[in-house]
């Protein structure tokens, strides 16, 4: 059995009884594990931009060897508010045959969700986006884009890879403390 074929069955049987494998290089693209000046890749963002009052930070940091960003703030629906993020462009035809999105992550229990914008997301609050819950533990969550859901009926209702232009991770929605920290993240085929 190649090394490719291996990786594949092994994450289709363990994702069928309810465990994650971890991804290899034949499984990814444009993969990005904080390395190399992430500051220069990624961009924090947060309802401020619309009036809104969330407060929070990304900051870069290092354990054990290991780099990841972290996330952290006061989400808030007050003055129509309730969102941060960092997020990262896209090259344009960088993922082309891309199937879904995957991270490894911790965090404190809550919810979050990864927005994706295409070329088709003209407007600022046009989005396709897919939730999870960050545990305590490292853990690789896996989304598949069939599972994305667009924020408007204006968009197409399926995801075209090719057109993806930006990922980002999201606190959004209700009011709570956010503390979220993303290892590494990219699309997988």
């Amino acid at each position: 059995m190649n090394k490719f074929f291996g990786a594949i069955t092994l994450s289709m049987v363990c994702g069928a009884i309810g465990f994650t494998a971890p991804l290899t290089l034949a499984d990814t693209m444009q993969t990005d594990k904080f390395e190399a000046d992430p500051q220069q890749r990624w961009t924090y963002v947060s309802d401020q931009v619309m009036g809104g009052v969330s407060q929070g930070q990304l900051q870069f940091e290092q354990q054990d060897g290991e780099k990841y960003a972290r996330m952290s703030g006061r989400v808030s629906t007050e003055n129509n508010g309730g969102f941060i993020q960092f997020r990262k462009t896209i090259d344009k035809g960088a993922i082309e045959s891309a199937q879904g999105v995957y991270l490894r992550v911790r965090g404190n229990s809550a919810g979050y969700f990864i927005h994706l914008r295409t070329a088709g997301t003209l407007l600022p609050w046009q989005y396709y986006q897919a939730s999870f819950r960050a545990s305590e533990d490292w853990q690789i969550i896996r989304l598949p884009l069939a599972e994305f859901t667009r924020s408007s009926s204006w968009l197409r209702s399926t995801i075209v890879a090719g057109s993806i232009r930006s990922i980002g991770v999201v606190a959004f929605g209700s009011d709570y403390q956010a503390e979220i920290d993303v290892a590494e993240i990219g699309f997988y085929d």
